[in-house]
């Protein structure tokens, strides 16, 4: 094995899948991308990781609110396009051409083009981590969407493309809730 600089070890295990995260700000739309995510349990709660130097966070912050929405891969362009433009000075969804939809829980959209959708309230933040922990309010899945592949950021400009499921449920030894 050759020694990987440490400060790009994360790169051997970045999570994902990247997703966009919509925010309201009493005023306009937002989007964001985020590639820190992270599940927490088998309950609906999740973590992303973002901070001040971010247009959105002051909406979280403030509102306590967000989507979080999964895109494809067919929409990878527009991903990072979103994660390297500001919301002080774009307008996101009219740039990338995507389609904002009232949420029944929160002010922030969700995304028609994602093939998921989360609404989120704000249950904390981690300001010395700058995680962010949502609670998940209503959840929605486009069951008629085609491409279904996710991307995961590799944290160095790539991406992998999800690929086959492979179902290993009766090895696993806890029961798997259902609709996993």
């Amino acid at each position: 094995m050759r020694q990987l600089k440490l400060n790009r070890a994360f790169t051997l295990i970045e999570s994902g899948p990247v997703v966009l995260v919509t925010t309201h700000d009493g005023t306009k739309n937002n989007i964001m991308a985020i590639s820190w995510t992270m599940v927490v349990d088998f309950t609906p709660l999740f973590a992303i990781t973002t901070g001040e130097w971010n247009y959105s966070f002051e909406a979280l912050r403030k509102n306590k609110e967000c989507v979080i929405a999964v895109p494809t891969v067919d929409l990878l362009d527009e991903v990072v396009g979103i994660g390297t433009c500001s919301g002080a000075d774009t307008d996101k969804f009219a740039r990338f051409n995507l389609t904002p939809v009232r949420g029944k829980a929160v002010k922030a959209p969700l995304i028609k083009e994602c093939l998921a959708n989360i609404e989120c309230k704000v249950i904390d933040i981690v300001r010395k981590h700058n995680i962010i922990v949502l609670e998940g309010l209503a959840a929605y899945m486009d069951s008629a969407r085609r491409e279904r592949r996710t991307v995961h950021a590799v944290g160095d400009g790539t991406f992998i493309v999800d690929g086959r499921k492979l179902d290993r449920r009766k090895m696993m030894a806890s029961k798997i809730p259902e609709g996993i």
